[in-house]
């Protein structure tokens, strides 16, 4: 019995000795990592509001911005906030994998497209605040992709609502119209964050903000009808009403913090590595996204007889179509707005 025990020690101390060998491991893996810079090292486009250190320098090799994950600098948290999202939502997708038919179940491809597109907006802005720091180009190239990443959840967000959630008062009313106008506005949502990125070279920031803002706004408002709707009709016996109502606090939140960078502002300077606005909003958007899919499971489950009896057959597919369809065409505005970009560096480049 001790013999037993001693091994397992031994094991374990060994593990642990492995674990406190990874930062020497990442530093004879990158010895000449350079440290970070101040904002006035770097050029305004990367500049945060109240974020006075912790900048990456740029134009080093890929292996840099990679394994600056796990450097301390101003994007180490938001780059694994939505790292830990996106793994949290991977596991939430292999749980629910062993109990719903993905395949065969029609019925269960809106939640399939939430959980997708959940996984691919947090794997999109892992890799904008990993990668975006290497040059303007890659900060708009990336940032841009992101965008597209945030539209298409967008959609995700109202195909579940419109799908399970919704009732049949509203359903009524709305049919034929509700999911094509959530693909416009999710389309113009991209739009408008991508316009509002490029205006960086000939606007003030505010108007960053309102292009980013206010179409995204409009697009919760709408995909979030259904949720509305059904909250004012709470009922305690609604298995699923405590998850939308946590939802909807959640975005609010993170709308919040998005549009005002209040803890910086407050401590300028303070919250160079942690304690940002921006880092607030990951986390309440990750908490959101993690509601959305607990109460659209539970609605799954609880709610079959409406939804099977409101959306005809091959409904679901409609709407995996028309998802597919956003997809492709945020795509294409963030490859039209990356060429617009392109023509400014290149006339830079040319005027210097």
């Amino acid at each position: 019995m001790a013999t037993i025990v001693m091994e397992r020690i031994g094991r374990v101390f060994i593990s642990l000795q492995q674990i406190r060998q990874v930062p020497q491991m990442l530093t004879e893996a990158a010895p000449s990592m350079p440290g970070t810079v101040r904002d006035t090292e770097v050029p305004y486009y990367f500049r945060e509001r109240y974020v006075c250190t912790g900048y990456r320098p740029l134009n080093q090799n890929w292996r840099y911005y990679l394994l600056s994950m796990f450097q301390r600098h101003n994007e180490t948290v938001n780059i694994w906030t939505h790292l830990l999202a996106f793994l949290v939502f991977l596991v939430k997708l292999s749980q629910l994998a062993e109990t719903v038919d993905f395949v065969e179940d029609q019925h269960s491809w809106p939640l399939l497209v939430l959980i997708l597109s959940s996984l691919i907006y947090s794997a999109f802005s892992v890799a904008a605040h990993m990668l975006g720091g290497k040059s303007e180009l890659c900060h708009y190239c990336f940032f841009f992709l992101d965008y597209v990443g945030v539209a298409q959840y967008q959609y995700g967000s109202a195909v579940v609502h419109f799908y399970y959630a919704v009732d049949e008062g509203l359903h009524g009313r709305l049919q034929g119209i509700f999911m094509p106008a959530a693909a416009v506005l999710s389309c113009l949502s991209c739009l408008g964050c991508c316009y509002g990125k490029y205006c960086n070279h000939s606007q003030p920031s505010w108007v960053r903000k309102v292009c980013q803002v206010v179409p995204s706004a409009l697009a919760y408002i709408w995909d979030s009808s259904p949720v509305a709707n059904r909250l004012l009709g709470w009922s305690s016996s609604d298995p699923a009403i405590i998850y939308h109502l946590g939802q909807v606090a959640f975005f609010l939140s993170c709308a919040f913090f998005f549009t005002f960078p209040l803890l910086e502002g407050c401590f300028p300077g303070r919250c160079d590595f942690v304690g940002q606005s921006h880092q607030m909003f990951h986390v309440f958007l990750s908490c959101c996204t993690l509601c959305q899919i607990q109460a659209s499971q539970l609605d799954y489950l609880s709610r079959r007889k409406l939804y099977s009896h409101l959306h005809e057959a091959g409904e679901a597919a409609v709407f995996v179509g028309l998802y597919v369809v956003t997809v492709v065409t945020c795509a294409l505005i963030a490859v039209l707005m990356l060429r617009k970009v392109k023509q400014v560096l290149e006339f830079k480049t040319k005027s210097k």
